[in-house]
């Protein structure tokens, strides 16, 4: 047995004896917090159904490509793949958009390729912006992301082409 298979059980019986130690009833208390949580994910639903039908959209309409087409020669005139692209562009909407274009991507080209450091790197380090802006911001009803948008994108940005510099200085895949 490992230290790890013991975890859970742990951390849950820590939180009933604190519980009991504090004379908390528990069990009201998880219920309370059951019935908040169901309360919340209704409230923020509509905010999800609007993206993922924005994405399933996107994703149809042949748009990636499009942008794909049209920022190749400045992602080749900086140095990047032009094959990271569709995962630059849909990673920060989508988490699972963006992990089955990785995968395509490893499958391709294998994953100790430059291509396949590159997007492994991109995936373990962006975030889906839309969704959690979405997800937080109807959470706490906000409807004005002023300009959490802006600066979410500019951080992704900074993370695509942090994510590709990082792996060609790394690895030293720098084009001669």
């Amino acid at each position: 047995m490992r230290f790890s298979d013991f975890v859970v059980p742990v951390v849950f019986c820590l939180i009933l004896g604190f519980g009991l130690f504090k004379k908390v009833d528990v069990y009201d208390t998880f219920t309370t917090g059951a019935a908040s949580g169901i309360k919340t994910s209704f409230r923020i639903l509509p905010a999800l159904i609007g993206l993922m039908t924005c994405i399933g959209m996107l994703q149809a309409s042949g748009a990636v490509e499009i942008f794909c087409a049209f920022m190749t020669p400045a992602a080749e005139h900086l140095g990047l793949p032009a094959e990271i692209l569709p995962l630059a562009l849909i990673r920060p909407l989508s988490g699972s958009g963006a992990l089955s274009v990785c995968q395509q991507l490893l499958e391709q080209y294998g994953p100790d390729s430059l291509i396949g450091r590159i997007a492994s790197v991109l995936q373990g380090s962006s975030e889906t912006t839309f969704y959690t802006i979405s997800l937080y911001f109807a959470s706490i009803r906000i409807s004005r992301t002023r300009y959490a948008v802006a600066a979410s994108l500019t951080g992704d940005l900074v993370c695509f082409l942090a994510s590709c510099w990082m792996v060609r200085l790394l690895f030293g895949a720098f084009p001669s």
